[in-house]
């Protein structure tokens, strides 16, 4: 038995299935996947994501250390800012994409992947200790819970329970607010492609929040929302999973993260990264989409006369309702419309590279 969120009652309790997601049970979907994700496009859907780890990183040399170990320059944004970065080892391969919230130059949140929290605490943790960085790094995942409330009413909801103007936070921005009374942290962001908030406040408060998101929801016809839409809702929106799109054979640059390094500043793996750059990268994340009836899936094979690749994601896209995913392949394939195969059990079907993300708000 896995790693359970506060509200593991009440997901079982909405006869959510639960499967095991890195470590942690988690609610895969509790009617269908096509239903809660159309719920998220055309209204608003309720996520709960307790499974991420939250890294606290203080003290007089907390943004020196994570100068080293971000592939952002957190010294230049202001507090209150959020920045998507990758922590690289030496051979700018990725460790795991995290989101840094920035309070000030000696405090900062790092919000990683449920399933990397351990080792990426003690990745950094050991970054400190060669460095002698005078910070602090707590694992304090154990103390939140999170909600993703996303969907075009989102923020209609969520004004009426927090104690400030939401118009206040642009996106990838952040506030320490009280939540229906309860002091915690609302940002603005998400992993869907629409309006959307993210939600922080202690572990034991998520039953009173997910309840009363819920009941003020009702209007909007809200829906809790399982891992299943999550990742539909992301793959359309061509937003990288760990462990599907990135790991720590791939580069920032292989998985179109060259927008998050910032190059002028020193961190582990940058050389590495400068060196690809200068050779040209061999292999390269792109969009397709199937021109034949079938879809793919993560693991498959792509060719053109030989193998090229590897699909990393794909879906049945339910606000499209084409067959579609994203799959690394040679880099000289990687143009728009070049035609390929993917080979789907067996049989060789046919598909075409498309610009990404398929899905625009």
């Amino acid at each position: 038995m896995g790693k359970k969120t506060a509200l593991f009652e009440t997901h079982k309790n909405l006869g959510a299935t639960i499967v095991d997601f890195g470590g942690w049970m988690m609610p895969v979907q509790y009617t269908t996947v096509i239903e809660e994700h159309n719920a998220t496009r055309n209204s608003v859907g309720l996520f709960d994501i307790s499974h991420m780890g939250e890294i606290l990183v203080t003290g007089k040399q907390a943004t020196e250390l994570l100068q080293k170990t971000m592939s952002r320059d957190v010294s230049k944004a202001n507090p209150g800012k959020m920045l998507l970065a990758v922590i690289c080892n030496k051979e700018g391969g990725i460790l795991d994409d995290l989101t840094i919230y920035k309070f000030s130059k000696e405090k900062f949140m790092l919000v990683v992947n449920g399933a990397n929290e351990e080792k990426d605490f003690n990745w950094i943790k050991k970054i400190k200790e060669e460095n002698n960085f005078e910070a602090e790094v707590k694992n304090s995942s154990s103390e939140f819970s999170k909600l993703d409330l996303q969907g075009p009413n989102s923020e209609k909801i969520l004004q009426k329970i927090v104690d400030f103007d939401l118009k206040e936070i642009g996106f990838y921005e952040f506030k320490q607010a009280k939540i229906d009374g309860i002091q915690g942290i609302v940002s603005r962001s998400g992993y869907t492609g629409e309006t959307g908030f993210e939600l922080y406040f202690p572990w034991d408060s998520a039953l009173q929040i997910w309840n009363k998101l819920m009941e003020t929801g009702k209007e909007f016809n809200i829906k809790p929302v399982g891992l299943g839409a999550r990742d539909t809702l992301r793959l359309e929106c061509a937003m990288n999973l760990y462990g599907n799109e990135m790991d720590k054979t791939k580069t920032p640059l292989q998985a179109r993260y060259g927008w998050i390094l910032d190059l002028e500043k020193d961190f582990i793996g940058k050389q590495a990264i400068l060196k690809q750059k200068e050779q040209g990268v061999k292999g390269k994340l792109v969009g397709f989409e199937l021109t034949e009836r079938g879809i793919a899936r993560h693991g498959y094979k792509v060719f053109k006369g030989e193998e090229i690749g590897e699909v990393t994601s794909g879906t049945l896209s339910p606000t499209l309702k084409k067959s579609l995913g994203l799959c690394y392949i040679k880099t000289e394939f990687a143009k728009t419309d070049t035609e390929i195969e993917i080979e789907i059990r067996g049989k060789k079907v046919k598909a075409k590279i498309v610009k990404i993300p398929f899905y625009k708000k």
